[in-house]
C-alpha cells in the first residue's frame, strides 16, 4: 500500500500512535471512512469504531473493506472531521473476521493519502493487453500492465529507445469484455520514467487522447470497473 500514502511522524513513531489511540478513546460509536484498493480501484466505505484495548481498535466495517482488509492486513483511514490533526492514519489488521465484517487494527501511524493526486481510475488488466510502441521506424512491442484514461504502464524487454520525456505513438489491442473481440485504439503518448535495471523494463506512459481514443479507452476502463467490483463481491475468504 506505500503507492498510496506518504508516512508522517509527529512526534516519535510510538507516541504518534498513543496519539491516534488517545483520540480514538474518545471516539467510541463514531464513524470514520476507511480506504483501500482492490486491483487499484479504491474501496472506500465508512466503519464504526467499536472500542479500544490494549493499544488496539476494533471496527465493524462493509463488507466488502473487510475482504479487502483481509487480503491487504493495512487500512488507510480518512481524517476525521473531529481529529485535531490533519492528518490521516495508516493502521494493521491484527485480527480481521470477514463473515463478522469485524477487524482490529494496530500499529497506527500518521499519513497523507495520496489518492486526491490521482486524476484518472487506473485499472489492472486480468489477461495480458499487447501494445505497439512506434519510435520512428521502428515498432517496440509492449505488454500493458494497468491502464487510465490518463495512461499506462507496460512491459517492454528493451529501454534503450525509450527515454523519458520521449513523444511516441501507441496501438493498444484492448479486449471487449463483451464480446472478446480486440479494440486497437491509438493514441499519442510521452515516456514519463523506465522502471528497472534490468529487462522486462516497466515503461510509464502518458496519454494525450483525441476526443474518439478517449471514448474508446473510457468504454473498456468501465467494463473492466464493473469486472473488478463483481470478483470482489463474488470474492469467498
Amino acid at each position: 500500500m506505500l503507492q498510496y500514502f506518504d508516512k508522517i511522524v509527529r512526534g516519535s513513531e510510538h507516541e504518534d500512535s498513543l496519539l491516534i489511540l488517545q483520540f480514538f478513546r474518545n471516539m467510541i460509536g463514531k464513524k470514520f471512512s476507511f480506504l483501500n484498493y482492490y486491483k487499484e480501484i479504491p474501496v472506500s466505505y465508512d466503519a464504526t469504531l467499536l472500542g479500544v484495548e490494549n493499544e488496539m481498535a476494533e471496527f465493524e466495517l462493509h463488507e466488502y473493506q473487510a475482504k479487502v482488509i483481509n487480503l491487504d492486513r493495512k487500512t488507510l483511514i480518512y481524517s476525521h472531521k473531529e481529529s485535531p490533526v490533519k492528518e490521516d492514519i495508516f493502521g494493521e489488521a491484527f485480527y480481521i473476521n470477514v463473515p463478522k465484517k469485524r477487524v482490529i487494527l494496530c500499529k497506527f501511524e500518521y499519513s497523507r493519502i495520496r489518492s486526491s493526486l490521482r486524476r484518472f481510475v487506473r485499472v489492472i488488466l486480468s489477461k495480458s493487453v499487447d501494445a505497439d510502441l512506434i519510435v520512428e521506424n521502428d515498432i517496440i512491442a509492449a505488454t500493458v500492465c494497468d491502464v487510465s484514461l490518463g495512461g499506462a504502464s507496460a512491459r517492454v524487454m528493451s529501454s534503450e529507445q525509450l527515454p523519458p520525456g520521449l513523444t511516441l505513438n501507441v496501438f493498444l489491442k484492448l479486449p471487449d469484455i463483451s464480446t472478446g473481440a480486440i479494440i486497437e485504439i491509438g493514441t499519442s503518448a510521452t515516456v514519463i520514467k523506465i522502471i528497472g535495471e534490468t529487462a522486462p523494463f516497466t515503461c510509464v506512459l502518458e496519454f494525450h487522447p483525441e476526443k474518439h481514443s478517449q471514448q474508446q479507452l473510457s468504454y473498456y476502463i468501465n467494463q473492466r470497473q464493473v469486472e473488478i467490483i463483481k470478483e470482489l463481491k463474488e470474492l469467498n475468504l
